[in-house]
């Protein structure tokens, strides 16, 4: 397991989003053993730091990319800390590229309350990644979004358009085993790269996020998905994004103590 801190932010609501990882890695400490019964011992971890200068935002963004690419060159699994999510877009960027030259096929599972897809008009925000990330290539067949519950008009018609294929908080909760059948399904003999913007979960369970919204999923049903996930033998990587962690300290860091416990349920 080789997990990665990636510090990036660019957007107008994520300051505070840049210490996440080492945070989560603090309370990791505090896990001694996941739900599976694997001992967690963080010091023998394989860890690494991508080290960014977030008022450079094209060195960051060149630095993100060449780092993920030599990462899914040489290692089979891989966990990536935000920061907030506009880190997926040069991530996923090296991961099209990286399937490419590997002649695999390239999935995406973002899990958000939210699409992501405004228009960008520079380096892509936490709010413009997927879209952006669309606009490049990344193949639209391959992509599925779960738990969206607030889209803007714009992201609608941009996801109408292309089909971009989704599973709603509703759908979702009405048959939670059924649902990752689905999901499982649907990334069945492709390599698996799933993002995680915390948001999906709702804010009673996972309040400091850059953007909350209520009506999510509980942090024991994610914690349900994430494990199903966990089993698809073709998962490359995972993000964990939007953390506000500076924010969190006012709440018992319960947000923070949330992304530690999805983390071990990946080691």
């Amino acid at each position: 397991m080789f997990i990665v801190k990636v510090p990036g932010i660019n957007g107008s609501d994520s300051e505070g989003c840049q210490r996440a990882g080492e945070a989560i890695l603090k309370e990791l400490r505090k896990i001694h053993t996941n739900e599976s019964g694997k001992n967690i011992d963080v010091d023998l971890l394989d860890l690494e730091e991508i080290h960014l200068d977030n008022s450079d935002l094209k060195k960051t963004e060149k630095l993100i990319y060449e780092n993920s690419l030599e990462t899914f060159e040489s290692k089979p699994k891989t966990i990536f800390l935000g920061g907030d999510q506009s880190i997926s877009y040069p991530i996923l960027s090296a991961f099209k590229d990286y399937c490419k030259n590997s002649h695999v096929e390239s999935c995406l599972i973002v899990f958000d309350a939210h699409p992501d897809c405004k228009k960008s008009k520079g380096y892509p925000t936490n709010e413009e990644w997927l879209r952006r990330l669309i606009e490049e290539g990344f193949s639209t067949k391959n992509i599925l979004i779960v738990g969206m519950r607030n889209s803007e008009r714009e992201e609608s018609e941009f996801l109408n358009g292309i089909k971009i294929k989704t599973i709603n908080v509703n759908r979702l909760t009405e048959d939670l085993h059924e649902t990752c059948d689905t999901i499982m399904e649907f990334s069945n003999g492709k390599e698996l790269y799933i993002s995680i913007d915390i948001d999906v979960i709702d804010p009673s369970f996972a309040p400091s996020v850059s953007k909350s919204e209520s009506g999510g999923i509980t942090s024991r049903e994610f914690l349900y998905i994430i494990q199903r996930m966990n089993k698809i033998k073709t998962l490359r990587a995972v993000d964990i994004t939007e953390i506000n962690s500076e924010e969190d300290k006012n709440r018992g860091n319960i947000t923070v103590k949330l992304g530690a416990k999805i983390l071990s349920e990946l080691i």
